[in-house]
């Protein structure tokens, strides 16, 4: 399956934000693929700060338990600073309608 979402940054933060992301921890990549992550993309609206995912799952459900790993917590509470977060430091995503997809 796949997923599209988004996200915002905070105003000035859009170099630190793709420094980070080129620097991905290791094992933020293996916990990625273990809960079924591939193919996943950010991007960037500069006019609006908006960053809109898109990642292939295996399944929704594998997905979602690799919030309840370690490394993905250390991950969010790493990036709080730069991007708006929910009160547990996960970022705040909105899933977006799938309308079209053409392999």
């Amino acid at each position: 399956m796949i997923k599209g979402f988004k996200m915002k940054l905070y105003a000035g933060k859009e170099a630190e934000y793709y420094k980070r992301h080129n620097e991905l921890w290791p094992e933020m990549e293996e916990m990625i693929h273990a809960y079924g992550g591939k193919n996943y993309s950010i991007f960037l609206d500069e006019e609006t700060l908006t960053l809109f995912g898109y990642i292939e799952l295996e399944s929704e459900e594998k997905w979602n338990e690799s919030a309840n790993t370690e490394i993905c917590r250390k991950w969010w509470d790493f990036m709080a600073d730069i991007m708006e977060t929910n009160p547990d430091n996960s970022p705040v995503s909105v899933d977006l309608k799938p309308m079209f997809h053409l392999d």
